[in-house]
């Protein structure tokens, strides 16, 4: 399967530094976590007509990525466990196929999850600095069009990916696309939180602007939608740097031993990238107060 394939490429270096294992069940347990608060989201999002809008829209596409993560990563985990158990055989031709339709729904899931990255941004710079023109320029037409296009992009590039390249390719890809984000996407969220606060404390500051009311002021709220944002995108880069890191150096130095006790703790660095689609809804749920309350009327409790 894809984590050990990736895991173990090293393995014949010698070093003194264990390999930290972690049981499949942990990894089951993340991903039955993240399919379920994922998918409430996208349902509330589906349910509720106030949040019928671009913005959530865009957000509701980044879930539904997470979602398809989470199913695979759910999948691959009770794969393993069976393969351990001596219940199933890895090496078959319909295993195979099976494995690589999973890896090819992993490598999409996650390259939908930076071109989501992408269309949020776009969509908040537009909301910050075309503030007048936001509802002509962006429409729930235009923004399913956006996300359509993701879609296509994704699920091409990440069959191509597990169906013409070889492991070493593919990780190289990654690591590529990882950078230009980091790059690329995290300024950008970076400097439209610093445009948004410096707004909305120009626009609190002006005479007759009452403190009481600040949160109303549509600076503020875009100040608010920044940060969202920018906590989001910093879960996300925070959460997969070290799996990237260790691709990183498994392709600078495969033979050395302190490179390969960097990559021992394979399976945590593993760990924490498939947990960001669990962070990511606490974040939706604690941040939107529409959100939140879609989220309770679902599980019928009380709204506070």
């Amino acid at each position: 399967m894809n984590r050990y394939s990736i895991s173990s490429t090293a393995a014949s270096v010698g070093t003194d530094c264990q390999e930290v294992y972690v049981p499949h069940e942990v990894f089951l347990v993340v991903g039955i976590a993240s399919l379920t608060e994922n998918l409430l989201v996208v349902l509330a999002v589906i349910r509720t007509p106030k949040l019928h809008s671009p913005m959530y829209l865009f957000i509701c596409n980044l879930a539904a990525f997470n979602t398809l993560s989470s199913l695979c990563m759910a999948w691959e985990s009770t794969m393993l466990a069976f393969s351990a158990a001596g219940h199933l055989d890895t090496g078959g031709t319909l295993e195979r196929h099976l494995d690589d339709v999973i890896d090819t729904l992993l490598c999409m899931s996650f390259l939908g999850s930076f071109c989501s990255f992408l269309a949020i941004a776009v969509d908040r710079y537009i909301t910050i600095f075309h503030a007048l023109r936001y509802h002509v320029i962006v429409t729930c037409r235009r923004a399913i069009m956006v996300l359509g296009i993701i879609w296509a992009l994704c699920g091409t590039g990440g069959a191509v990916m597990i169906r013409f390249f070889d492991i070493a390719t593919v990780m190289v890809t990654f690591i590529i696309i990882f950078l230009l984000a980091l790059l690329l996407i995290l300024p950008l969220y970076v400097l439209m939180f610093l445009l948004a606060r410096k707004h909305a404390g120009h626009i609190a500051s002006l005479p007759g602007v009452l403190e009481a009311g600040r949160t109303r002021l549509p600076g503020w709220r875009s100040m608010q939608a920044a940060l969202t944002l920018t906590i989001l995108f910093g879960v996300f880069m925070v959460c997969w740097t070290p799996f990237f890191l260790h691709l990183l150096l498994l392709m600078l130095c495969p033979q050395d031993p302190y490179c390969e006790c960097y990559r021992s703790l394979f399976h945590l660095h593993l760990l924490l990238s498939v947990s960001h689609a669990v962070i990511d809804p606490t974040i939706y749920a604690f941040r939107s107060k529409e959100l939140r309350r879609s989220i309770r009327r679902m599980l019928r409790y009380p709204i506070r």
